[in-house]
């Protein structure tokens, strides 16, 4: 006997409101879970900016500092020269690039592009990495990126803020050649040189667990990890230093600034052993300043410019 009409629109219109009732509860789960993305979130409150640090930082240039480099590689000191490029620019936090315009999610950061020159006999090397600190010193840095170039070959790696730490590597070493992983978040010493620039009061101190810098894991070969480390403070003549130390790895990083807005980077040091076996013995890597120039350099490519570059010993 076929079902009537009736019986069938009563089975049908029960089986809409049983869909738009799931629907409806999974939206309550959904705004729930939103809810609690967003509880998270303002577990870190942005901290306010002062007036001379937007004075300083958004007047539409960048500040470019020169140092003498001088270079543990191999055993021996090799002279070359650093530049540590700093600007403010919007952020797009989701695809962790930098923004070409205006947007309500944009993060306001303080990129901190760092570059290395130096030769090692007859061939060169040349270092960059680039770190994105949010202005507001309220999450770890958004992002972190090397590059190194020497005859023998090149490497990239990069680490990206997300639900968790994720490290991608390409190298041309066996046992290195692509890397790509995530891990628990912790602080960078990367960061470090950005979080100088924002908030130095606000530096970690005593027994932490850091992630070594990009640049050191890379040239040592060293697992892409958290170490024990040790970070001190300490001021005098209107300078302060920061200095993390790593037992495991026996390095020492010591960053000195002025104690004074806007702490700027007069020089630093890094202990640690160079050369590799047998032969590997502690020496220290060095940058002292030569100048400054605060200049919206990206606008100043032309040959005539080439002669800002003298300003700056370069």
């Amino acid at each position: 006997m076929k079902p009537s009409i009736s019986t069938f629109s009563t089975s049908f219109l029960l089986l809409i409101l049983l869909v738009i009732g799931c629907k409806k509860e999974n939206n309550r789960e959904t705004s729930t879970d939103a809810a609690a993305t967003t509880k998270t979130k303002e577990q870190y409150p942005k901290n306010p900016l002062s007036e001379d640090f937007k004075k300083y930082w958004y007047a539409g240039d960048a500040e470019i500092t020169s140092y003498k480099l001088e270079q543990a590689r191999y055993g021996e000191i090799r002279d070359g020269h650093a530049v540590l490029i700093y600007v403010t620019e919007p952020f797009l936090p989701k695809e962790q690039v930098k923004a070409n315009g205006s947007n309500p999610e944009n993060i306001s950061v303080l990129k901190l592009n760092a570059t290395k020159k130096f030769l090692t006999g007859i061939y060169p090397y040349s270092i960059m990495s680039s770190t994105f600190y949010p202005v507001y010193d309220n999450q770890h840095a958004i992002k972190t990126s090397l590059s190194v170039q020497e005859w023998c070959g090149h490497v990239y790696s990069q680490l990206n803020n997300r639900e968790k730490f994720e490290f991608t590597s390409h190298s041309y070493f066996e046992g290195e050649a692509d890397q790509s992983f995530s891990m628990d978040k912790t602080i960078l010493e990367n960061e470090i040189w950005n979080k100088i620039r924002v908030n130095p009061k606000n530096l970690p101190l005593g027994d932490i667990s850091v992630v070594p810098s990009l640049e050191f894991i890379r040239l040592r070969h060293q697992e892409l990890k958290a170490y024990k480390a040790k970070g001190n403070i300490s001021s005098k003549d209107g300078i302060t230093s920061y200095s993390l130390s790593y037992p495991e790895l026996e390095r020492t990083l010591t960053i000195n600034f002025t104690s004074d807005f806007p702490n700027s980077i007069e020089s630093w040091t890094e202990e640690f052993k160079s050369g590799f076996g047998p032969n590997a013995k502690s020496m220290m890597t060095s940058g002292s300043k030569i100048k400054t120039l605060k200049t919206a350099y990206w606008g100043q490519n032309e040959n005539k410019n080439q002669i800002l570059r003298d300003s700056l010993g370069l």
